[in-house]
């Protein structure tokens, strides 16, 4: 086949979803979801700090495909539904097709568009595979069942997404995960995680010297003003980025740059110098941690690969 099949699972509650960013703004401790990063400005600069010198996360983690492909490969087995979680262009998944043959390739995101376009790119390059789009916010809940039957299946979180999930709901993410696994022998997970190192490294990988971080995290208010129809100045607002050493976590905020007035769902807040707007929180584990929070999860057998400076950890749950 030459074409692929798309679904949109989305189902979005456009008035539930414009009351939750407004009672984010409108808290103690404003904040905004992180998932609000990704209209398509946002995904074209995310692509863009991937790229960057000081985010070594993607640059460590493809090293180790690169190296361990092969043996990774052979732990996964061939054959299998891929299902690519937050799977954007789709790249990363890419470059395993033709080592892991899968049966199937799902792949699931929230930003449709982008999607939409990875899979119209890949049909044409991959004529004999099963391509399949699913539009989703898997953050508030994973259940694919239905569209995988009970094949084995391989999913592949890759980029240490997990670290936007505190803990707790990391653990019961990976278990529904699990659940989808137990369904069919030889299913498991392929999952990239960021390990913990140096604070300036880990604060200059999100605030880079280009800026590029910085313009991600203010686009954010430009979405927000096209979603709920705040009246954001992106400009007015500091780009934060810094290591929470006691919770192990990098923390992205907004800071206001002078005092002012912001217009929210018909009333207005007051955010003085410096106040800020929690915008992301990315958690980083020690091998040992992680491989503790998959036990936890369900995964009885747990395999580890590292490039060479143990900056970031690629694991295989079966």
């Amino acid at each position: 086949m030459s074409d692929y099949r798309f679904f949109d699972r989305l189902r979005p509650d456009a008035a539930a979803e414009r009351r939750a960013i407004i009672a984010g703004l409108l808290a103690d401790s404003p904040a905004i979801a992180p998932k609000h990063f990704y209209d398509s400005v946002g995904c074209a600069l995310f692509e863009a700090i991937c790229e960057l010198p000081e985010y070594y996360p993607t640059r460590s983690e493809r090293t180790i495909f690169d190296e361990h492909r092969a043996e990774i490969a052979d732990a996964i087995g061939a054959g299998r539904q891929f299902v690519d979680l937050g799977a954007g262009d789709c790249r990363k998944a890419e470059t395993w097709l033709p080592h892991l043959e899968p049966s199937r390739y799902i792949a699931v995101d929230i930003a449709g568009d982008t999607l939409a376009r990875a899979l119209a790119r890949m049909a044409p390059e991959f004529p004999a595979l099963e391509l399949t789009g699913i539009v989703a916010d898997f953050t508030r809940g994973l259940d694919l069942r239905a569209d995988l039957g009970v094949w084995p299946t391989a999913f592949f979180y890759p980029g240490s997404s997990i670290g936007n999930f505190v803990p707790d709901d990391a653990r019961h993410f990976l278990s529904d995960i699990h659940l989808h696994c137990i369904a069919a022998e030889g299913s498991g997970l392929l999952i990239g995680v960021d390990t913990k190192k140096d604070r300036q490294r880990l604060a200059a990988a999100y605030d880079d010297a280009l800026g590029v971080t910085a313009a991600f995290n203010r686009n954010v208010l430009r979405h927000v003003n096209s979603i709920v129809g705040t009246d954001f100045d992106p400009a007015a607002f500091a780009h934060v980025a810094f290591y929470n050493e006691q919770q192990s976590r990098i923390e992205m905020h907004l800071a206001a740059r002078s005092a002012q007035r912001v217009r929210i769902d018909g009333t207005s807040r007051d955010f003085a110098t410096g106040d800020l707007i929690h915008t992301e929180h990315s958690y980083k584990y020690a091998p040992a941690e992680f491989t503790t929070l998959l036990h936890e999860a369900g995964f009885a057998s747990v395999r580890l690969w590292q490039d060479h400076a143990r900056d970031f950890a690629v694991y295989w749950a079966a």
